[in-house]
């Protein structure tokens, strides 16, 4: 399955032939879509050096995690997302990322510890898959400086995950999510704290 998807994926960058190419077109060159790789496929995109790319495609991901807490299958874009449009450098630059992703996975990823996934009986993995897309989802929506790195780092991490399914790389992706968060209190107590140093020094500059 991998394989042939990596292919297709190289295939579908070269065959790229218009100025401008939407979100849609990136993914019909997948085939039949699920979580996992329309995931991978976000938090790509949240990195291009697009104005507003974090916002739009952060909501788009958000919109996804309602479905997964639910454990329904299908996967679907919102329509504002799915015709979001970009150069064809930055949409060959995505394909072509996605098709190396997708090979080097193949040779690294395997179904294992697949508890982690959520299936089945396991309804609070699944629950707490879809938190955590969603809590990286808000912080990639969030105006901050380079603050889409992480974030999308661990939704790709969970999304490579569900393609595969391989619950070492959800977990890998959850302690991504993890890590991530904690950099973002501790930035904002150090923000919260010089805010408040900067206060009191203005206040003291005025005459009482």
């Amino acid at each position: 399955m991998t394989i042939p998807l990596a292919q297709r994926l190289r295939e579908a960058a070269a065959a790229l032939d218009t100025d401008r190419v939407s979100v849609a077109r990136l993914v019909q060159a997948h085939g039949a879509q699920a979580h996992g790789s329309l995931l991978l496929l976000l938090a790509l995109a949240c990195m291009l050096p697009l104005p507003g790319a974090g916002t739009v495609f952060g909501l788009g991901i958000l919109t996804m995690t309602w479905p997964m807490w639910c454990g329904q299958a299908e996967a679907r874009l919102p329509q504002r997302v799915s015709d979001v449009d970009m150069s064809r450098d930055n949409a060959h630059r995505v394909l072509s990322t996605l098709a190396r992703l997708y090979g080097m996975a193949h040779h690294v990823s395997k179904e294992r510890l697949t508890w982690a996934l959520g299936n089945g009986e396991h309804g609070a993995a699944r629950r707490g898959i879809a938190a955590t897309v969603a809590v990286m989802a808000v912080v990639v929506v969030l105006p901050i400086p380079l603050g889409n790195f992480l974030p999308s780092i661990s939704i790709g991490l969970i999304g490579v995950g569900l393609v595969f399914r391989d619950g070492v790389s959800v977990m890998l992706g959850q302690l991504t999510a993890v890590a991530t968060a904690a950099l973002m209190l501790t930035l904002g107590v150090l923000a919260v704290e010089w805010g408040g140093d900067w206060v009191n020094q203005l206040l003291r500059q005025w005459p009482v």
